[in-house]
């Protein structure tokens, strides 16, 4: 017999288990559903009057009864297709079984159970302020691996990650390498559906040297350059001058000895855990979570949004950059350890497309995909989605600005995913009136 089958006989055996005051049920819901074993996270809003029930169902409008303790709606979607809930409302939390009908081909049914409790609130308290020192690194974006730390939205968080081959602050090797993470990080009351904000108060150099190679990704290179880069991929030591915020060849050869790169430290990983039913992707790829999207303006002063997947976000950063050029053309980029502090927030019941940064000058949207037709595609509908949320442009309008206005990065060709970057200025949106 299963937990909630035998939770409803409970329940209808024990009369005195029933809903008092129907007023009770009324607000948001936290939905995890049993989907053939894997969890389902959605919301609910629910209202009562006069035993009548309406509201939404993951974003679907609902309506039914409640009876007592017994609770029933049908929810429809804009297709037609069909979501049954039956079950029991004890005053504290519902628990039942939800049925859904493709109304296209009837016989397309699935059944599975549910139960929900109220949404959390924020621990009480002023934000806090936590100093963590990691001491295991994941190489998977893994909503199976066990939070390292739970914060608020509103706490800060000062820490520091290995680079990419697993090498510490101490030049000491702690890890495997494959862009190792710090985190993840568990952020109270954020839920599926949600966003999570995470602003970079700090992002800083805490050694003298970072690692490279001499070789540009086969995808930058014709027949050519292929040939002529063949004996590429050597590595490469860079020596760090923390004061002078300058990085230089250990070993420059005849010509480049006089060449110094300025500094810039970013975070090529930033990511939250992917969503239902997803396999833990390795730390080396990205997706719409984020993760290793080596974007060179995740950097110290810049704000971060990314999709809530998980209960808790599951937020990773790692694989700091002392300087990377646009795309990582080497396939690695000045690999370095990184003092790191950030803020978390979250701004629920928002749901984005795509990971989003924001500057002091600049909003930006980060399209991820196989090709760069397909991360080009990405970036511009997440920006679209951006204007149309935000500012509440029509197609027309958001067709207008863009074209006018937008400027488009490579930002990544080194891994499986390339990655595109649009922008727009600050300035140039002034002008628009922002929606509240």
């Amino acid at each position: 017999m299963s937990k909630i089958i035998a939770f409803l006989l409970g329940l209808a055996l024990a009369p005195g288990v029933i809903a008092q005051d129907s007023e009770a049920i009324n607000g948001e819901w936290l939905i995890t559903r049993d989907v053939y074993g894997n969890p389902l996270y959605q919301r609910m809003t629910l209202t009562v009057q006069d035993g009548k029930v309406s509201g939404f169902f993951d974003g679907d409008k609902l309506e039914g009864t409640l009876q007592g303790s017994a609770l029933h709606f049908i929810a429809r979607d804009e297709d037609n297709d069909t979501s049954e809930f039956t079950g029991v409302f004890n005053g504290t939390n519902i628990a039942g079984k939800v049925v859904e009908i493709d109304a296209s081909d009837p016989r397309e049914k699935s059944e599975n159970e549910m139960t929900a409790t109220r949404a959390p609130e924020r621990p009480a308290g002023s934000p806090r302020h936590h100093d963590f020192t990691p001491n295991v690194f994941y190489r998977q974006f893994s909503a199976s691996n066990a939070p390292v730390l739970k914060i608020a939205p509103g706490d800060t968080v000062h820490t520091t990650t290995v680079d990419a081959g697993g090498t510490d602050e101490h030049g000491t090797k702690r890890v495997l390498g494959g862009n190792p993470e710090t985190g993840p990080f568990y952020i109270e009351t954020a839920w599926p559906g949600d966003t999570l904000v995470v602003h970079f108060n700090r992002i800083r150099l805490n050694r003298d040297y970072a690692i490279s190679d001499d070789a540009i990704v086969g995808r930058a290179l014709d027949p050519d350059m292929s040939v002529k880069m063949k004996d590429g991929g050597k590595s490469v030591r860079w020596h760090l001058d923390l004061q002078r915020g300058i990085a230089t060849s250990e070993r420059p050869g005849d010509h480049l000895k006089e060449f110094l790169v300025p500094v810039r430290p970013m975070l090529g990983c930033v990511a939250t855990a992917p969503g239902f039913a997803s396999a833990p992707p390795p730390t080396g790829d990205s997706g719409r979570y984020g993760g290793n999207m080596d974007f060179n303006e995740i950097v110290e002063g810049v704000t971060a949004y990314l999709p809530v997947n998980q209960p808790g976000a599951l937020l990773y950063v790692g694989d700091g950059h002392a300087a990377q050029g646009d795309g990582e053309l080497n396939g690695n980029a000045l690999e370095t350890s990184m003092d790191v502090e950030f803020t978390v927030n979250v701004i629920h019941d928002k749901r984005i497309r795509t990971p989003r940064v924001e500057s002091d000058s600049q909003i930006m949207t980060v399209g991820l995909g196989g090709s760069l037709e397909d991360a080009l595609q990405t970036a511009i509908s997440g920006m679209a989605q951006w204007l149309e949320q935000d500012y509440g442009l029509s197609p027309s309008e958001i067709a207008q600005v863009m074209g006018t206005s937008s400027q488009l990065n490579i930002s990544e060709v080194a891994d499986r995913n390339a990655g595109v970057a649009a922008k727009l200025s600050k300035a140039r949106l002034q002008p628009l009136i922002k929606k509240q």
